[in-house]
């Protein structure tokens, strides 16, 4: 295994150098607007009938804010996982090997070594450079994901490294963070059941009285980076594991001001504390299950340094409504947990493959099973039930098939079930099943495994894609660029551009309005005025504020 994974590489810029020599990046020289432009540019491959295969990262060179203000710094969006292929470039695989490779990756993780000639620490900022006009994080080209709706750019292509103060094991997960000022970030880190283990770790320095140490990496080798979305173990160290992915230990190196080790080779690291006490509204931000998460307490980070390399690389993902680049970041992971599970842990028999549905669903919710021609029943409904049960986010609606059903094509789905069915005698609803990842208005706090109409109940927070003069706008970008670059055209479909469901609130329009203009610092002194002490994580904050609100 480790031989066929040596190819992975070791750093993000070596990541890019590959992309670009197999023609799968694309250098964008023109004016660009962090704040309006890049996210719902890069939105046009994956709402425009683009062909997956056809899908580029994009590397904007020229890059400025909705001030006016310039950054020597690069963007890329993309370069993770805007198609199936970068990713398993990024792994150092062909794509049919990716569930190959994390089966032996988790199996065989590889333990990192420690080094002291770290490229993630030739520039260090810190004390009053954190502070000053343009220092801090407004040296970064942080992009806002979702023009529109949300209230502040956001790091998204993140790997936060905490550590639990008891065992000493390191976690490291992908957390949303939103500038709030240049020395201070909201950061998300889900409290849900199965969700984040830098949230367990937040419990127990919460228990202590202290804050919590966090180092947020921006930019690292794919394999490190990838390890982030998914749900590994509690006590698994995933650094190990992105060792096991590459066939050989991953370099870290320990931060200069928190108590933590780092991927050495990282282009970019904001360290800092995570206040125990006190908790900030976070949000409106445009969220992976497609809806835009609206405001909620969240952890509060205070910066305490800023690390990078001497000309890094700034990284973006896409994420929102589905298919993204999020998606595709967790979708083989994923899958291939999940088969894994069924076959060795569970033992099924008959179990072929395991394809999460992407598109709209996000794929936790919806899940295909492909099972082998005469499969017995037993283990068809043990392999349903396994599925739908092994996290408490994913499996809402679980199908199983035959393998001569291509699960990718939801048609041959429909005609399986219109064919291959009886309602009453193979179907199963079954209750209280734990509510998941998804909007919060209107929902309650529980959900069942069964079969559902989709349409609309209740009103509910915005379609998590931008709104739709920025999306207007990117496609005249990207229609003036598709001579220069050899694009191919884009016909946009239904929905390509978020719009209010009814659960939209003025306040949360002018944050973001405030945002796309460049003064989110405005949103965050509102929402540091109004921290709370004796709040739970993803508190919504209307609950708290105006009580009344959460009845509706």
């Amino acid at each position: 295994m480790a031989s066929e994974l040596s190819n992975a590489p070791g750093d993000f810029q070596a990541h890019l150098a590959l992309l670009e020599r197999k023609g799968l990046l694309v250098r964008i020289d023109r004016p660009i607007c962090k704040d309006t432009e890049i996210h719902p540019l890069m939105r046009c491959q994956f709402l425009g009938n683009y062909p997956e295969s056809e899908r580029r990262a994009f590397m904007f060179t020229n890059v400025h804010g909705a001030k006016g203000e310039k950054y020597d710094m690069p963007v890329v969006v993309g370069a993770l996982a805007a198609s199936s292929e970068i990713y398993a470039m990024g792994m150092g695989v062909p794509v049919a090997k990716l569930a190959d490779a994390w089966i032996g990756g988790i199996a065989n993780p590889v333990e990192p070594v420690l080094v002291d000639d770290a490229p993630c620490h030739e520039v260090v900022i810190t004390g009053d450079e954190l502070t000053k006009p343009g220092g801090g994080l407004d040296r970064l080209p942080i992009p806002i994901s979702t023009p529109g709706f949300d209230a502040a750019p956001y790091l998204t292509a993140t790997l936060c490294v905490t550590k639990d103060p008891e065992s000493g094991i390191r976690n490291m997960g992908t957390y949303r963070a939103g500038l709030k000022a240049r020395d201070r970030l909201g950061v998300r880190m889900a409290s849900r059941l199965s969700g984040a283990g830098g949230y367990a770790h937040w419990l127990k320095y919460q228990k202590l009285k202290q804050p919590m140490p966090i180092a947020i990496v921006v930019g690292c080798a794919p394999v490190v980076l990838f390890t982030g979305p998914q749900k590994l173990a509690t006590d698994q160290d995933e650094m190990a594991v992105a060792g096991g992915l590459a066939g050989r230990a991953m370099r870290v190196t320990k931060a200069k001001t928190v108590d933590l080790e780092i991927p050495a080779d990282a282009e970019i690291v904001v360290e800092g504390l995570i206040d125990t006490d006190m908790l900030e509204p976070e949000g409106p931000f445009g969220e992976s299950h497609g809806h835009i998460a609206l405001e909620d307490y969240n952890m509060s980070m205070r910066v305490t340094a800023i690390t990078m390399k001497k000309k890094p690389v700034f990284a973006s993902v896409l994420s929102e409504v589905t298919p993204s680049e999020s998606s595709i970041l967790k979708k083989s992971a994923y899958e291939a947990l999940f088969l894994q599970h069924l076959r060795h842990h569970l033992d099924i028999k008959g179990i072929r493959n395991v394809v999460m549905h992407e598109p709209l669903t996000n794929l936790r919710k919806v899940i295909f099973l492909q099972f082998a021609h005469g499969a017995q029943k037993t283990e068809v409904w043990r392999g349903l039930q396994g599925a739908s049960t092994l996290q408490a986010q994913c499996g809402k609606i679980v199908i199983a098939v035959s393998e001569d059903i291509d699960a990718l094509n939801t048609d041959a789905i429909f005609w399986s079930l219109a064919y291959r069915a009886d309602p009453v005698a193979d179907t199963q609803l079954i209750p209280h099943r734990a509510g998941g990842h998804g909007p919060k208005a209107g929902a309650g706090s529980g959900d069942s495994t069964m079969l559902i109409d989709a349409t609309l109940k209740h009103p509910t927070s915005p379609l998590a894609l931008p709104a739709k003069p920025f999306m207007e706008n990117a496609q005249n970008i990207w229609n003036e660029l598709r001579t220069q670059h050899n694009l191919p055209p884009v016909s946009m479909k239904a929905p390509w551009h978020g719009y209010d469901l009814g659960d939209w609130a003025t306040e949360w329009q002018a944050f973001a309005d405030n945002a796309t203009k460049g003064d989110w610092e405005l949103n965050g002194l509102n929402t540091f005025a109004r921290r709370r002490a004796g709040l739970k994580p993803e508190t919504p904050v209307r609950n708290v504020e105006k009580p009344d609100a959460s009845k509706h």
